[in-house]
């Protein structure tokens, strides 16, 4: 199947091209920029040092920046099981969104189906395992926060692109908020570890300031439905099936 793209190529890569074999996630991105003009503008500027593979304008067109056996510079300081720093081996897809910051929007059906297409296509390409396809916040959740709650990971997950638990919704909604005891929580931490989260977390997990991060991602990807940081019986069980399910 052949991938219908445009071209607006961005000088922000290395130079150095990489073996196709190198690749081996998907990172999503939302622009979080109020204007798609000005994102389409600051992945392509020399001077601002960021850039990504594709870009998913709202109508759903797909822009190619940077050529797929090049490094963009989409993840920054990032780590996922025992890759630090996924430039290297991931490619980079942006989603034009105003994000958190300026009045964060659902994704648009067109956008969705680009998704859809480009991920199959890449997948396919470069054989990238389900479980390999992340958001930017699974691997800098202290920094970011992107896609965010509404990238719906549970549609995309119905299509083979990327993961998903399979807990019952009256399962889940009986363990939203039902407190769990300190070796629960930690034993939470160790499940997300397992599933490729940063171990920095659980190393430091009775402080506040990496504790919550790391809960908000994982609940930005599993249990949209809710963001508090707050680890609870839902969070435990959901991380449980995913641990069990997808590793």
């Amino acid at each position: 199947m052949a991938l219908k793209t445009k071209l607006y190529y961005s000088p922000n890569f290395s130079p150095k091209k990489r073996n196709f074999k190198e690749i081996k996630y998907l990172i999503f991105h939302y622009t979080g920029m109020k204007k798609e003009s000005e994102a389409l503008k600051k992945l392509t500027k020399i001077q601002s040092e960021v850039s990504s593979h594709y870009f998913i304008k709202k109508n759903g067109d797909i822009v190619v920046l940077v050529p797929d056996l090049y490094i963009a510079w989409h993840a920054g300081k990032s780590s996922w099981k025992n890759y630090a720093s996924l430039n290297k081996n991931s490619i980079g897809i942006e989603i034009s969104n105003p994000g958190h910051q300026f009045g964060y929007k659902n994704y648009s059906k067109k956008q969705i189906n680009s998704v859809v297409k480009l991920g199959k296509f890449l997948q396919k390409k470069y054989k990238i395992k389900s479980k390999n396809i992340l958001g930017h916040s699974d691997i800098a959740p202290n920094r970011k926060k992107d896609p965010g709650e509404k990238f719906p990971w549970k549609y995309l997950a119905k299509n083979r692109i990327g993961f998903w638990h399979s807990v019952s919704g009256h399962i889940l909604k009986k363990n939203r908020l039902i407190k769990i005891d300190e070796e629960d929580k930690k034993n939470f931490l160790k499940n997300l570890c397992k599933i490729g989260y940063s171990r920095e977390y659980l190393k430091n997990f009775k402080k506040k300031k990496y504790l919550r991060p790391i809960v908000k991602a994982f609940q930005r990807r599993f249990r949209q439905e809710l963001i508090n940081g707050k680890i609870d019986k839902e969070c435990l069980i959901i991380s449980n099936n995913v641990l069990k399910k997808h590793h």
